[in-house]
């Protein structure tokens, strides 16, 4: 079953949110590489959203600050969050998509779990408040390299 996105999900802000509905898309394509056992859809699925990923934390990070928010355990925690990423990776391509069913299972929710309640929900929606108090929609800041 794919990770859906809601509007509960939404941190206020239209990047940020937009970048997480395309990294919901990407999560949902590792999930169905891990099901088809596929290695080679697998790691390209991995490096596809471990690219995003990055991306997306740097343009979070320039619009944290710019709304002014406190980034720095935030953005600790990213790191933390990516190293996760990156162990699941490995551990999976390890077997050469050898799995039991329980290890897909497992592996598949904690993906999603890493993405919506590990990533959006105890992360990200820290810096609601601090997106809505400000006028500013931050489009531009993102845009800047």
């Amino acid at each position: 079953m794919d990770i859906k996105w809601t509007k509960e999900l939404s941190v206020g802000n239209e990047v940020i949110d937009s970048e997480h509905m395309n990294l919901i898309g990407l999560t949902n394509g590792v999930v169905h590489a891990i099901l088809k056992r596929d290695c080679a859809a697998l790691a390209q699925a991995f490096e596809m959203l471990e690219d995003r990923l990055h991306a997306h934390f740097v343009n979070e990070e320039k619009i944290a600050l710019a709304a002014e928010f406190d980034y720095s355990k935030h953005k600790q925690a990213q790191l933390y969050s990516l190293r996760e990423l990156r162990h699941m990776r490995d551990e999976l391509l390890a077997k050469n998509c050898v799995w039991g069913d329980g290890t897909v299972d497992h592996f598949t929710r904690s993906l999603r779990n890493w993405m919506i309640d590990g990533h959006i929900v105890k992360l990200d929606m820290q810096m609601k408040p601090a997106l809505l108090s400000r006028p500013c929609d931050f489009k531009n800041i993102a845009d800047q390299k």
